[in-house]
């Protein structure tokens, strides 16, 4: 128990290799290490110094440097060496301490090393008085079930680790147990055994293991701050109100990892929460229910949609890995080694078999799919305590068993598994490595960049794409079934309708760069909006902006817009009369004025679907007609026909056919004829049926004035200025262990130059 903290910060200068960096203001702490009264203190601090598996290194200027596989592994060897009990080096049998400035080395035993099952590690030392001892370090869960009955502080441990849980920060128990000559060289040969081992070493080693980390004695806990990166919490809560399902997949304790969701607003006060006893009621429930619809049969279809929730609250799932398992049928069962005499089995007696298993598997999937079918259902899904496997495999669920896109995103190697299960795999670059990095898709420096990279350039992105999607194919269907029309006028002669130039530059210059600025450039609402309203993102969910309903809208237009082309110029063309007395009905004139006002109604069409404009874009609308003006004159000129009298036959075409008052007429009334009901059409929708964009795009001046003042809200998650998870403080992964035992990690000292040549004076 820590006594209230003095505002005058403790002198460390007893403590020369102590970080300079580092504050304390408990003297009370510092004064029970120094004068010795309660041993306990100390083991406390020895046990960090000693049961790791941290590598050693010195600086050019004498300072130590440590190397650990995790940063609370690292952060409590340096933890220990503040507080006068420093780790000074290792060999491959011995590890060196300074206690209180007093070297002294221990012999190495024996390291238990850690992994995602175990959950703790251990190290066996002998002492330099002779006598032998265990010291333990993990996670609460374990330890509480390795440890004496008669434990005093085992309650207020408790009591404390309650309270880090709630403060979420990462907690751990220390303990060690004092072991006699005669009980460890027993345990001894059985650990020699196992780790010569050559199938299922690992396996054996768990279980030599066992035997040797009981009866333990508590020293106390640790807990350590895990900070969440600058906005975190904010990030979620934005992403959870677009209608994201967020799943948390953590190795943290259950009480951690709940006030993280209240923290992220992923839990509020009136969610209603569902803890493993309840989601593994409420399928067993959906099981029987479809059971008795399919007539006891597993493998027939009853699947009736029907909500698992009759109420429209909020509801969210917290489940342990021992609980996943348990509910998606993954429990591994033991198999009691037995000496069986295998006889032939008859077709029946195999068939049988094939249909027990056919039986089994259908359960098992049937389970598995309504699992995602309630976790669905719910706001969020917290998974805590569960190992790497596990995260990958609620991932992969939900791959199968629904059509969405999915993304995992992490930060250490235990999250790699997940990373990589997952359609879109996110790295975050931090303290815990580069393997999260090495493995994703895309990396990320800090979290709440995905904030702006989803709701802003993702949602503005699926907008540029999906209008330059339905403006590609409308203009395309304009200008081509224009000559399926004109087809049956000419005999089906195969003759075109425009000229050859026209049809080779209308893709290329004459309607492409426009599609091309709204394709990079096009925004509905600004960033900030985006930002302001993240409801905005889901109509790209729901494929509401381009799908097979807006594909044949957009063929519907193009046909519609085709029709309009062709058949007002062609009904103006039959009785004309130009102001020289002749009538420009010629096939090149009609040309001309048929490609005129689609280049025309085209442009401007793009140019009513386009949302934030600015100069580039008003050039290109206007810039794209005026080029194929000056075109299409450069190619009906006189000179370039001299020049290339079989490429270019429509000498005078244009100037002859636009000079006159009646076919600008004709351009104006096919022009208007095609794009004033799209703008009729457009009002009413906004004024009837607008859409969330819409609305905003209606009040954007007033909101443009509430910008200024709207500011992110602060996350609730906070005590001072530091946001914090909590877990067992190891990596997912098995650490050195193996490499210190074997002496390939030690760094070996060279040999001074002198030495080197007194052993080789003869030879030279």
């Amino acid at each position: 128990m820590l006594s209230d903290l003095d505002p005058q910060q403790v002198d460390f200068g007893w403590n020369p290799l102590a970080d300079p960096k580092f504050t304390f203001g408990d003297h009370y702490l510092i004064d029970q290490i120094r004068s010795g009264k309660d041993p306990d203190v100390r083991h406390f601090f020895k046990l960090l110094a000693l049961c790791h598996t941290v590598m050693v290194e010195k600086a050019d200027g004498g300072e130590i440097v440590y190397q650990a596989a995790s940063p609370d592994e690292g952060a409590l060897v340096t933890a220990a060496r503040n507080f006068g009990f420093v780790f000074l080096s290792r060999t491959q049998s011995t590890i060196t301490i300074s206690e209180l400035e007093k070297e002294v080395t221990y012999e190495v035993l024996g390291i238990l090393d850690f992994n995602s099952d175990r959950k703790r590690m251990s190290i066996i030392v002998r002492e330099p008085k002779g006598n032998i001892r265990l010291y333990c370090k993990g996670a609460d869960t374990v330890i509480y079930e390795r440890l004496h009955p008669n434990n005093p502080i085992k309650d207020s441990t408790q009591e404390a680790l309650d309270v880090f849980a709630n403060e979420t920060l990462r907690t751990l128990c220390l303990c060690y147990k004092d072991i006699s000559h005669e009980e460890f060289e027993k345990w001894n040969k059985k650990y020699q055994e196992a780790s010569v081992s050559m199938t299922n070493r690992d396996e054996a080693l768990d279980k030599v293991y066992e035997q040797i980390e009981t009866d333990l004695v508590l020293l106390g806990a640790t807990a350590i701050e895990d900070k969440l990166q600058d906005g975190v919490p904010y990030t979620i809560s934005k992403l959870a109100k677009a209608d994201i399902k967020i799943w948390v997949l953590t190795g943290d304790k259950k009480e951690t990892a709940e006030n993280i969701g209240f923290a992220c607003e992923l839990l509020t006060d009136e969610t209603k929460i569902y803890y493993g006893e309840d989601i593994n009621a409420l399928l067993q429930t959906r099981m029987e229910n479809q059971k008795n619809r399919s007539g006891g049969n597993p493998g027939a279809r009853a699947n009736i949609p029907e909500p698992f929730f009759q109420t429209n609250g909020k509801s969210s799932l917290i489940l342990t890995g021992s609980w996943l398992n348990e509910i998606l049928l993954e429990k591994k069962k033991k198999r009691k080694k037995r000496l069986k005499l295998k006889f032939p089995r008859t077709a029946e007696e195999k068939q049988k078999d094939l249909e027990e298993k056919r039986k089994t598997y259908v359960l098992k999937e049937q389970r598995q799919k309504n699992f995602v079918d309630l976790a669905c259902e719910c706001s969020s899904v917290i998974c805590c305590r569960v190992t790497p496997k596990q995260k990958a495999m609620v991932v992969d669920l939900v791959k199968k068993y629904k059509k969405a896109i999915t993304l995992a995103i992490g930060d250490g190697a235990n999250d790699v598994n997940m990373i990589k299960t997952a359609h879109i795999g996110v790295g975050i670059s931090g303290q815990e490595g580069m393997q999260a990095v090495m493995s994703s898709d895309y990396s990320f420096a800090q979290f709440r960049y995905l904030q702006r990279l989803i709701l802003v350039h993702g949602r503005w992105s699926y907008i540029r794409m999906c209008k330059f999607l339905s403006f590609f194919f409308y203009k395309n269907f304009a200008f081509t079934l224009v000559h399926f029309w004109y087809s049956f006028f000419n005999g089906f002669s195969a003759q075109t309708v425009y000229e050859d130039w026209f049809i080779a530059l209308y893709n290329v210059l004459y309607t492409s760069l426009p599609v091309l600025l709204v394709g990079l450039l096009d925004q509905d609402v600004s960033d900030k909006l985006s930002l302001r309203f993240p409801r905005l993102y889901i109509p790209g969910q729901k494929d509401l902006l381009f799908n097979y309903k807006k594909f044949f809208l957009s063929l519907f237009h193009g046909v519609a817009t085709s029709l309009i082309i062709f058949f007002i110029p062609y009904g103006a063309f039959l009785l004309t009369m130009g102001q020289d007395g002749e009538a420009p009905s010629d096939y090149q004139s009609f040309a001309v004025t048929t490609a005129t006002a689609l280049i025309i109604t085209v442009n401007f069409q793009i140019g009513l679907d386009t949302s934030y404009w600015t100069f580039v874009n008003a050039f290109s609308v206007f810039g794209s007609i005026a080029i194929y003006f000056g075109i299409m004159f450069d190619l009906h000129s006189a000179g370039i026909h001299v020049l290339f009298p079989s490429k270019f036959i429509f000498t005078g075409a244009a100037p002859n056919a636009l000079r006159q008052p009646y076919l600008w007429l004709t351009i104006i009334l096919t022009v208007a004829v095609c794009l004033l009901p799209v703008v009729a059409l457009r009002f009413l929708s906004k004024i009837l049926w607008p859409s969330e964009s819409d609305k905003i795009q209606k009040n954007r001046k007033k909101l443009k004035i509430e910008e200024a003042q709207w500011r992110p809200r602060v996350s609730t998650m906070r005590r001072g200025i530091s946001r914090r998870r909590s877990a067992y403080a190891f990596s997912h992964q098995r650490g050195y262990a193996d490499l210190i035992a074997t002496g390939r990690s030690i760094p070996k000292k060279r040999a001074p130059l002198e030495g080197v040549f007194a052993s080789h004076a003869g030879t030279i």
